[in-house]
């Protein structure tokens, strides 16, 4: 049987083939696409309709190739949504997350305090929060509309006419009760929307139904079944991690970075809470307790912003030949959530802090692995503080384990052993997903040891540095809590 895994990121998207073998999955990428922010009036959107064209391409190209029956695998980024009229059409284009700012946490702060937010939900308060974006959104629209769909559900919306609401993925929202795992009735209120406004609540693994065909007859397309898998992209990279002991951690690296720990209850202490630490549902009843820190975005806007075009494994090397640690900047502060130049910004804040400014692209690119690193460390501590468990291994998957540099930096200053790969976390465990949903794979575990038969995983060992003065001098710089 072959699969498809649907991708799509916040800067690129793709199309992929995989199938399984006797004791390994193997894969394809067969179609690749850019993804970015569109910016009209200062307002932030995703071009859903150029996203689900270049989906049907990839799926022409399945086609050609010779498979026309196949499952299908939607993932995509968290938080943002669609909203439909009774008729299934947009209300309005697709508003990014990267509109928000803190401002909005403050107002709803006002009608609901923190503590019970977070006593609700588990959810670590970002201003991105699908809570609130609904807040800030129209409520005149907001009235109007029938259904509120998030991006991977209104994608296989589109393709197969039926509407769901994937449960981890419905999990970021920060609109899930804990207790009830349903909508909180609650929070529902203070936005004025109805739980009937949301697709039923179904769990990963559910088979979704038939691609349409007829409704695209421009495209020569295969036949296939569509599984809503785990599909928030984190979910889906956290299946295919494969934790090879008790006591292991995540990081899916990326554009951003989620490190936490898979576990089977909810952690909503007011120590989890201080430490912005988040409860998402994952695939198998599973619950990711994790921190959501800014990634590799920082180095991809330096990119962008840069003069010249430099490759991500030229940033890596330029990298190298500076010295680490010569700035500590508190990457997770808004401020680098979307300003118009990286580059300056990272400087502005380096005269603000009266450090030496980073000027080369190497100081630059530097300064962002050498500060992720120590925050990942500190997330870390946290993570064995608040759960009394402690973590051997750290799993780095997705795009970020092809970067040996931050992850011998980020052995460096945890103290851990660090495995990276597999580097498509995120396909990979879409396609897990849809396997075990067909009786392909029996369960979880089993999916797991497939990955570790078929994929490269690399083994970096921390050296011995004095990480307790570098974590130290940047907290005290940074003034982190």
């Amino acid at each position: 049987m072959i699969y498809i895994a649907v991708d799509l990121g916040a800067s690129s998207g793709r199309v992929l083939i995989g199938n399984k073998n006797a004791t390994t999955i193997e894969f394809q990428e067969v179609h690749r696409f850019p993804n970015k922010i569109v910016e009209k009036n200062n307002i932030f959107y995703w071009d859903i309709d150029y996203l689900i064209s270049e989906v049907l391409n990839g799926l022409q190209i399945v086609k050609k190739l010779g498979h026309n029956k196949c499952y299908l695998g939607i993932d995509t980024w968290a938080v943002d949504y669609v909203l439909l009229d009774s008729e299934g059409n947009r209300l309005r284009d697709i508003l990014s997350y990267r509109n928000m700012t803190d401002k909005t946490i403050d107002k709803v702060n006002t009608k609901i305090s923190k503590d019970i937010i977070y006593n609700k939900t588990g959810i670590s308060f970002m201003p991105f929060n699908t809570l609130f974006q609904l807040y800030e959104d129209d409520k005149d629209l907001l009235s109007k509309t029938h259904s509120i769909l998030l991006i991977p559900d209104y994608i296989g919306f589109r393709l197969t006419d039926n509407a769901v609401t994937e449960r981890t993925n419905a999990s970021t929202t920060q609109l899930l009760n804990i207790s009830t795992k349903d909508w909180d009735q609650d929070l529902l209120k203070i936005l004025s929307i109805k739980q009937s406004q949301f697709p039923k609540l179904v769990e990963p693994g559910f088979i979704l139904g038939k691609l349409k065909n007829e409704n695209f007859p421009e495209y020569d397309l295969p036949n296939c079944s569509l599984i809503s898998i785990a599909s928030h992209d984190t979910a889906s990279a956290v299946v295919a991690t494969p934790g090879i002991s008790e006591n292991w951690a995540f990081l899916s690296s990326g554009t951003w970075s989620l490190l936490g720990i898979e576990i089977k209850k909810f952690i909503n202490t007011s120590k989890a809470q201080k430490n912005n630490y988040t409860n998402e549902y994952g695939f198998d009843k599973t619950t990711r307790f994790l921190k959501n820190i800014i990634g590799l975005w920082v180095l991809q806007e330096i990119k962008r912003c840069a003069p010249i075009d430099y490759t991500f494994s030229e940033l890596e090397s330029e990298a190298k030949k500076e010295k680490n640690f010569s700035q500590f900047i508190n990457l997770n502060d808004s401020r680098f959530l979307n300003p118009k130049n990286m580059i300056l910004e990272i400087q502005n804040y380096c005269m603000e802090t009266n450090q030496a400014v980073p000027s080369t692209i190497g100081e630059l690119a530097n300064a962002v692995f050498s500060n992720l690193s120590i925050i990942y460390s500190i997330a870390i501590s946290e993570l064995q503080t608040i759960t009394n468990k402690n973590i051997d291994l750290l799993h780095i998957v997705g795009g970020g384990a092809y970067n040996d540099y931050l992850n011998k930096l980020t052995a460096d200053l945890s103290g851990k052993t660090v495995l990276a790969g597999p580097t498509e976390a995120s396909a990979i465990g879409n396609f897990i997903v849809q396997m075990i949903s067909t009786g392909v794979i029996k369960n979880l575990k089993e999916g797991r040891n497939i990955i570790r038969n078929s994929f490269e995983i690399k083994e970096y060992t921390p050296s011995n540095i004095d990480r307790d003065e570098i974590i130290r001098n940047f907290k005290e710089v940074t003034k982190y809590e």
